[in-house]
């Protein structure tokens, strides 16, 4: 039974834990409640079949206690007696009536609990009275398998005696054997097999009891069952075989068994990686790589990403197996399929130490990987200022002088601006590696005016972690100035970001605020549209965080507009940041925007076809839409199919939108200039 505190309970459980049967007859003859309930819903009978005391149960039966009544876990008292192990207590309840098969909220009857407990006695008390031994519980699993499970030799042999089902499978097809080899149970193993159990039988997974074994490191039952003629190289259905799981799992004894033994050192799995790829990423695998290495082991070998053993001990930082790998061959600029050496990798992870390594031994800093990125990209692109500092203080002195400190700086030997294959630069990398920015929308889309050309798309990265990127490079030469492939500057990256840190170091040390970009957008347009790229999940994060996020976006926008961002700068389409704003619903921007434009808003409306409140309502932003319903003295403008905002917030069935636009005296009954249909028309058809 769960911990409870005994002075809390009721006069009549008090006793029970006393083990007092005077005192409970007394109780009871005073007609105390023996079917009382505790805040678990056990009953007085449920304590004393716990306790196992049978001459309190008979008592307590004889007065009215239920044999069969559930507890919040849907335990009867037979369970309980069961647990206990008092197959006197099993046999009274029996007796009286107790439901043989009764199950718990995993399904379990007594029987899987005497098999789970050890409880044979209990066991042996049961049989008569049960129809099936092969009853399964919520996951499939007969008593057979929690027997082999606990490892009690005389509760499985008892089990098979009476005709439990020696290949019964659980919902994972998994049979007893599985259970046993797994837990190291290798006299249940041996039992198991000696009846006739399937020693290679595979689960759902391709796993076997090999696998099983060998993933928990039990090497006694990894030897028998290699005795009995298992395939040590057999695969399961990912293509790992048992040497694959004992070198990821870090089981040395194993790993050092199955190579003696002959174990395939080489063999790939569905995905290309061997044993030694997994020993290199593994957490407690740093023997069985040096194992496999002196046996033979391909350190160069990759897999069908292109990784070698050496890309994946840089995933995890793997210092001492990286060592390791280097001095016994490892191809230090070995490249994936993406192009990436395993110093992309150590500085995509921000493994400084495994950096310096790498660098000692030679790796090649100036290397382009994916997408044209140097490592440098990589490590500022997730943040990682100590591994920028490693990268740029190779040793080999430097030619260009530091706008801010107009001295030499020590680097790696390459064009600090150079840009990477998207023509990001190495101070803007605000985008996720491998995924190329958002530019403007194709073709198609850019023929319409409901679709704003994209500011780029990006991570929402530590802002501290980026800053001190920033200065980094700064400090070490980076050109301000430099543009993407799309004309965007670092600004812009920072903008859209909402990075509010980053976009103050920037404008500090001389970023041109009104710099338009190849569609004529500003640093102000990206930062208007903030929002749609630096959203935070609110299920994940919780909206403190997400509010965190909202005040820096806004402090970003401001910051941009009192170092003299225009709000009134149009791009290439005649959209102003207000446009953006509107159209992505950002309000405290918005609101920013028109009090900082004065009175642009008219200028806005009478010159561009589609106005920020055609888009407001045409995207359903409630909030952004009813600021500009107060701040203008018409809402009837029309678009050039002839739809005020009104038609679009009906047509898209943004019926918040429209109670707003109605509420501050829109015109329901105008036409469009195509259908003729007013807005009513357009929500009714």
């Amino acid at each position: 039974m769960g911990l409870l505190n005994i002075t809390d309970q009721t006069p009549l459980v008090q006793a029970i834990f006393n083990r007092n049967p005077g005192e409970v007859q007394v109780l009871l003859h005073k007609k105390e409640d023996v079917n009382a309930l505790d805040p678990e819903r056990r009953t007085p009978l449920h304590a004393a079949a716990y306790l196992g005391h049978v001459h309190i149960m008979d008592l307590l039966i004889h007065s009215g206690a239920t044999v069969n009544a559930k507890d919040h876990l849907w335990l009867t008292p037979l369970h309980r007696a069961v647990a206990s192990r008092n197959e006197k207590a099993v046999g009274l309840l029996l007796k009286q009536g107790a439901e043989v098969n009764a199950r718990d909220k995993l399904w379990q009857t007594p029987l899987h609990v005497a098999a789970a407990n050890r409880a044979t006695r209990c066991a042996e008390a049961l049989f008569p009275y049960l129809g099936s031994l092969n009853v399964a519980d919520c996951n499939g699993r007969t008593a057979l398998h929690h027997a082999a499970l606990s490892g009690h030799l005389e509760m499985v042999t008892l089990l098979l005696n009476k005709g439990a089902s020696l290949n019964a499978s659980d919902k994972k097809e998994r049979q007893p054997v599985h259970l046993a080899a797994c837990q190291g149970n290798l006299e249940v193993v041996k039992l198991l097999v000696s009846r006739g159990a399937d020693a290679v039988c595979k689960d759902e997974r391709g796993y076997n009891p090999l696998h099983a074994a060998a993933a928990s490191g039990h090497v006694d039952v990894v030897k028998y069952l290699l005795q009995l003629g298992a395939e040590m190289d057999e695969p399961n259905a990912f293509g790992n075989t048992a040497l694959h799981m004992a070198c990821y799992l870090g089981q040395e004894s194993v790993a050092n068994e199955l190579v003696n033994r002959g174990a395939n050192v080489n063999h790939p799995n569905r995905r290309g990686c061997t044993p030694l790829h997994l020993a290199a990423v593994s957490t407690n695998g740093a023997l069985c790589l040096e194992l496999l290495v002196n046996n033979g082991a391909d350190v160069n070998m990759q897999s069908k990403e292109g990784k070698s053993p050496l890309h994946m001990a840089a995933i995890h930082g793997r210092f001492t197996r990286s060592q390791i790998l280097i001095q016994n061959g490892g191809d230090i600029d070995c490249v994936d399929k993406y192009g990436n050496t395993p110093l992309h990798i150590a500085a995509k992870y921000g493994h400084e130490l495994l950096i310096s390594t790498l660098m000692t031994n030679g790796a090649d800093t100036a290397r382009q990987g994916i997408h044209g990125m140097f490592p440098l990209h990589l490590a500022v692109l997730y943040g990682f200022s100590d591994c920028c500092r490693k990268l740029l203080s190779s040793g080999q002195l430097y030619s260009i002088v530091s706008s801010l400190s107009h001295e030499q700086v020590l680097s790696a030997g390459f064009d600090i601006d150079t840009p990477d294959g998207l023509g990001g630069p190495v101070c803007t990398p605000l985008r996720p590696a491998g995924e190329p920015p958002r530019s403007a929308p194709v073709s198609r889309r850019r023929l319409s005016p409901w679709f704003l050309p994209f500011p780029p798309q990006s991570e929402s990265f530590g802002a501290q972690g980026n800053v001190e990127c920033l200065n980094l490079l700064l400090s070490s030469g980076a050109d301000l100035t430099k543009k993407d492939k799309l004309g965007r500057t670092p600004l812009h990256y920072a903008a859209a970001n909402g990075n509010h840190p980053v976009a103050v170091v920037l404008v500090s040390a001389g970023a041109e605020v009104n710099e338009p970009d190849g569609t004529g957008c500003t640093p102000l347009h990206y930062s208007a549209a903030s929002q749609t790229f630096c959203r935070v999940d609110r299920h994940y994060s919780g909206d403190r965080q997400c509010e965190e996020r909202d005040k820096e976006k806004f402090f970003s926008l401001e910051f941009l507009l009192d170092n003299g961002a225009d709000p009134a700068m149009r791009n290439l389409q005649g959209y102003t940041p207000v446009h953006y704003a509107a159209a992505h619903g950002n309000k405290l921007s918005l609101e920013l925007l028109l009090e900082m434009s004065f009175n642009c808003l008219g200028d806005i409306e009478s010159t561009i076809p589609v106005s920020p409140l055609h888009l407001a309502a045409y995207n359903g932003h409630c909030d952004a839409l009813r600021v500009l319903s107060e701040m203008l003295v018409s809402l009837d403008g029309r678009d050039s199919g002839g739809r005020t905002a009104l038609h679009l917030a009906a047509q898209r069935g943004h019926a918040p939108c429209v109670e707003v636009l109605l509420a501050h005296g829109a015109s329901c009954l105008l036409q469009d200039h195509h259908r003729r249909w007013t807005p009513c028309m357009w929500r009714v058809r």
